[in-house]
């Protein structure tokens, strides 16, 4: 089984915990206050990169829509971040927020729209061009997301480039270019042993090539960070069995029932 799984990553939040490469790929969104990039505890955040001139009026605007956002009150947070955008028409954050606000809602294409708009703002701000990867990746454009990435990735005061490494690795997967995902998941690894997401596309990848000890070296450090990973279990169950180990197989499958009662288990047969 190939997990189409990617982790939207830093500065930001996973989109959807638990699921495929794809759906954990990292998306940098609102937090009123700063942060570091992070697959564990994500947060929200906004980018201050390029915007030094900007009323502190909108500043104040984006981060009460922030807290009304992350508090689950979209109108209202919003009708701030439109005010904070009427204020300062070039404002990036504010359309960051608002396709944040529009992703809640499941608006895709208002979202992608905003995204496109903050690129438009500040092309050379890496928190936005990983956003707007991000946002193609998901969208059924993974080829065309690569690039984003690689803009992301030329700021040098993006913070955490092991997130869009993370991010482009997942989307050269699902574009079918893996020998590009392996080199970006191995660099992303290179920068940060323990990114999840990393460990987990490659260890997936390993699998499908049929290199089943090195599946069993990435999926065993994945599963060191995340015991309860339900697809992690299911897929090291999986490399034991080609490996002819199926005590240990069963040992995952056991620790996978005890997580997630009446999940499919791996078959048995070679």
């Amino acid at each position: 089984m190939r997990r189409k799984a990617l982790a939207l990553v830093a500065c930001a939040v996973l989109l959807a915990a638990g699921c495929s490469r794809l759906e954990r790929l990292s998306i940098i969104r609102p937090t009123a206050a700063r942060g570091d990039y992070t697959q564990v505890a994500p947060t929200y955040e906004v980018s201050d990169k390029g915007r030094k001139g900007a009323p502190v009026a909108v500043s104040q605007l984006l981060a009460n829509a922030t807290g009304l956002y992350r508090a689950g009150r979209m109108d209202e947070a919003e009708r701030l971040a439109r005010q904070a955008l009427k204020a300062d028409a070039r404002s990036g954050d504010a359309h960051t927020l608002l396709a944040a606000i529009a992703t809640a809602r499941g608006n895709a294409a208002e979202a992608g729209s905003h995204y496109q708009q903050a690129v438009a703002i500040a092309p050379a701000n890496g928190a936005y061009a990983n956003n707007y990867g991000t946002w193609l990746c998901g969208n059924g454009r993974a080829a065309e997301s690569l690039d984003w990435f690689d803009k992301a990735l030329a700021d040098p005061g993006y913070p955490t480039p092991a997130a869009a490494l993370a991010n482009a690795g997942a989307c050269a997967d699902s574009a079918g270019q893996q020998d590009r995902a392996e080199a970006q998941w191995r660099q992303a690894l290179a920068l940060e042993p323990g990114n999840l997401p990393s460990l987990s596309g490659m260890a997936a990848l390993q699998f499908a090539r049929g290199q089943y000890l090195e599946a069993r070296a990435f999926a065993e450090r994945w599963l060191a960070l995340a015991p309860t990973d339900a697809e992690g279990l299911q897929l090291a169950a999986r490399i034991e069995q080609k490996l002819g180990d199926n005590l240990a197989a069963e040992r995952y499958l056991s620790r996978l029932q005890a997580i997630s009662p009446g999940s499919t288990t791996a078959p048995r047969t070679q």
